[in-house]
Order: structure tokens, then C-alpha cells, then sequence
């Protein structure tokens, strides 16, 4: 018996709201068998450039063979695409908006496929339920014959998988990620949002209570944060707001 993929979701659909519950009961109905995990349900509302590069990141600590569904959908109901992207091992369900094309542009190996089997009753509002979900719960399943679906050459809306000089995601605590991958910057730079500058610390502990600063965190991305402080409040940072490098002095 083949074993069934675990799903894992990745919406801004809130965490608090009625939706997420929905959506864990279709998965639940079409494939019980498939654990459910919450990757994000906050991810930036609306916000498809941001969200998509913030799933590329958190993608690479998945497993593999995971079945991720992603939905960021300003355009639910309109005219873009519904695909299922296979890459580097993973998974993802997900509008053809931009949203997995960061995760698309950056993989060894990757296809694409469109949606094209249709579930009824399917509202016009809702196509994370009852569009994704289930196209999902049977790619969890090993249930789809990939040669009788359609293949996509290329994704409708592709994205730059550059790095994004901008915030991407404010946590609760008040960190603020960019879309910035560390790895790819020399260590010693330091980073500005609006006239504040920031050095480098490799850990909280590292600088005084209340001082802000940028480091790598756990998702390879330069986040900028302040020891037991919330640096988005310290610093007035919002979603979306740009950020620059400056090589060390």
C-alpha cells in the first residue's frame, strides 16, 4: 500500500477565522489518512509577491514528498489558472497568480500541470476549498494519472526569484523577515529601512536588551529584530516597506 503525503497549508486565510476549519474538512473527507499541518495561515493578506517568496524559503525545510497548498488569491473566481507544481521533490497546489513561481524559478528539477479536473458543487469565492483542497488531498493520495492531465510549459505569472528588498513578514513577536536570502549577501553588510542603519549580530543575545539589529534566521532569511523588544514597533516597520544593503565601512 502506498503511503499517503502529508499536506501541508499555507494560506492567508487567518488563523482565527472560519475558513482554515473548511478547508481541513475536505481534506479530511477526500483523504483521512493524510496528516494536516499548518504552515502558515497568516501569510501576507493579498500579498502574492511577498507570500510567494516567503513560501520558497520556508519550503526547503519540508519533507519530501510533502503536498503543500498554498493559497494567496486576490483573483478568486477570475480568469488565472489553477495548477499543481511539482519541484525538487515537493508538491504544490496553488492559483497560477505567482504565488509558488519564486519555488518554481529556484528548483533543480520542477513540472507543471493545470487543474483541469473541476469538482462540483465549487463556489466562485471559495476555490481553497473546493477547488485546492481536493485537487490536493488526491495528489496526497498517489491518485492522479499525471498523463491524462494537461502539462503547463511555463506558469501564466512568473515572478523574479532575485532577492526581494522589501518585508515580507512581521511575526508577533515584531521581527521582521525580508526577502533577502542571507547566504547570498556578504556578512558584513549592514541593512537599512527607512533612516535607520543595522549591524550585523549573529544571535538576540549578542546586543543589548532593546537594540535592534539584522541577522540570519532559522529559514536562511535576513530578518531584522531587537533583543526582547519588537523592532517593527522600535522602528516603525510595515509590510512591504524597502530595505537596502550597504557593504561594511
Amino acid at each position: 500500500m502506498t503511503a499517503v503525503a502529508p499536506i501541508f497549508l499555507y494560506t492567508d486565510f487567518g488563523s482565527a477565522d472560519i475558513y482554515v476549519g473548511q478547508v481541513k474538512g475536505v481534506l479530511y473527507g477526500a483523504g483521512p489518512a493524510s496528516p494536516v499541518i499548518d504552515l502558515l495561515n497568516d501569510a501576507p493578506q493579498f500579498a502574492v509577491t511577498a507570500s510567494a517568496h516567503l513560501l520558497a524559503a520556508l519550503a526547503l525545510q519540508l519533507p519530501l514528498g510533502a503536498v503543500v497548498l498554498a493559497v494567496v488569491d486576490p483573483g478568486v473566481g477570475g480568469a488565472r489558472d489553477a495548477i499543481a507544481l511539482e519541484a525538487d521533490g515537493r508538491w504544490y497546489v496553488a492559483p497560477d497568480n505567482g504565488l509558488v513561481s519564486v519555488v518554481a524559478a529556484r528548483a533543480g528539477q520542477k513540472r507543471s500541470f493545470s487543474i483541469d479536473w473541476m469538482p462540483q458543487p465549487r463556489s466562485a469565492s471559495f476555490h481553497g476549498r473546493d477547488l485546492f483542497a481536493p485537487a490536493a488531498a488526491r495528489i496526497a493520495r498517489g491518485d492522479v494519472d499525471w498523463s491524462a492531465v494537461t502539462t503547463k510549459r511555463e506558469l501564466d505569472v512568473r515572478l523574479s526569484a532575485d532577492n526581494l528588498m522589501q518585508i515580507i513578514y512581521i511575526d508577533h513577536y515584531g521581527n521582521a523577515m525580508t526577502g533577502i536570502r542571507a547566504d547570498s549577501v556578504d556578512q558584513a553588510s549592514r541593512v537599512t529601512i527607512a533612516a535607520r542603519t543595522l549591524e550585523r549580530a549573529r544571535v538576540f543575545s549578542d546586543v543589548p536588551t532593546g537594540v535592534a539589529f539584522w541577522y540570519e534566521n532559522s529559514i536562511g532569511l535576513i530578518e531584522i529584530a531587537a533583543n526582547q523588544a519588537s523592532a517593527a514597533s522600535l522602528l516603525n516597520i510595515s509590510l512591504g516597506q524597502a530595505v537596502r544593503l550597504q557593504p561594511s565601512a
